[in-house]
């Protein structure tokens, strides 16, 4: 039994984590501002063996970090458009956060620490299947915020404190924290809400996809890994066959979802054009994904069906960030001393 503090925990790749961390008997700590509630947790009930403290990794003190062995951290502003929203709010809370977070880690004695990047890092790919020695193209301040953590981190990297920098494909799956911003996540909701899939770019893009319990298998294997293979390293998350042209992704949920339609809009703001090898993980962790597109497809499908996942607002991480920051803004307006009434 391992003592873990997952940041994020609560978010989208963390309420899947925690599950599975749980199940295998370990003591999970998640540390979360809470951003999108607590409802995400609910499915964890009250499992002994776990604490949620509500607090800001720009911020938090050393106090959580005792008696823990090993951190994961995750949380962040989490996708391109959610960055831009506020460039200096972001960047405070994906670098100086996670450069405060590895700090108190380190100084608290924590043996292993696991940092969730992305494989946005490579932007516009100028090669196929990108190793994790490939240049970084990065197209968003995002996938720049991840490059600077990744840096500060390995630089806090000794024989005491193992660096782990896990690269995630683009996560699919159902969560307890459930998005529908990813990119086979909402086609498979169009497909079954609307009939009607919008593929921009002419689908012609490639995107690496992995999904999200298989995220979170990376970070157990990455933990059960002896110190001296894994500490001071980089890995890429998901399967080099599970590199898709946008285009093949739609096809695949018109499979799940018949009668649906697929129509290709020329322009994609999103620049990201990457093929990535998976080869790493594979060789050196014998580390193999379980689960594919198609699967996750029908995850999502009969969760809808069965009404168990919706697509309210907080399941649209920019439009829900877009909402906090305007009630922030009328309550400043109208309160009196902190307060409304």
């Amino acid at each position: 039994m391992t003592s873990i503090l997952v940041t994020g925990g609560a978010g989208y790749i963390g309420t899947v984590l925690c599950e599975m961390l749980m199940d295998q008997g370990h003591t999970v700590k998640i540390l979360d501002r809470l951003y999108f509630g607590r409802e995400p947790l609910a499915e964890l009930g009250e499992r002994p063996g776990l604490q949620v403290v509500k607090d800001d990794i720009r911020y938090v003190d050393a106090a959580p970090f005792e008696g823990v062995e090993v951190v994961m951290h995750l949380a962040a502003i989490s996708n391109d458009p959610s960055c831009d929203l506020d460039p200096e709010i972001s960047q405070s809370i994906n670098v100086a956060g996670t450069i405060r977070v590895g700090e108190l880690a380190k100084r608290a004695g924590v043996k292993r620490f696991i940092f969730s990047s992305s494989c946005s890092v490579y932007g516009h790919g100028q090669s196929d299947l990108l190793t994790e020695e490939s240049p970084k193209a990065p197209v968003s301040l995002y996938a720049r915020s991840k490059i600077e953590g990744e840096d500060a981190l390995l630089a806090m990297q000794s024989p005491e404190f193992a660096v782990t920098v896990l690269r995630s494909a683009t996560a699919y799956g159902i969560s307890p924290r459930m998005r529908f911003d990813l990119v086979l996540n909402i086609m498979t909701l169009y497909a079954y809400k609307r009939r009607r899939i919008f593929v921009l770019g002419q689908g012609q893009q490639t995107r690496p996809m992995v999904h999200v319990r298989d995220i979170g298998r990376a970070f157990m294997t990455v933990m059960n890994a002896p110190a001296e293979t894994v500490g001071g390293e980089i890995f890429n998350v998901g399967s080099s066959e599970q590199n898709y042209k946008v285009y093949r992704v739609a096809q695949m949920v018109r499979d799940v979802v018949p009668h649906t339609e697929v129509e290709l809009v020329p322009d994609d703001p999103d620049k990201r054009d990457y093929n990535v090898s998976f080869d790493k993980i594979a060789k050196v962790l014998d580390f193999k994904v379980q689960k594919t597109p198609y699967e996750g497809c029908v995850e999502i499908k009969q969760a809808l069906e069965r009404g168990t996942v919706d697509d309210h607002i907080r399941t649209k991480t920019v439009d829900y960030y877009r909402y906090l920051l305007d009630a922030e803004r009328l309550l400043k307006d109208v309160s009196r001393d902190g307060e409304v009434f």
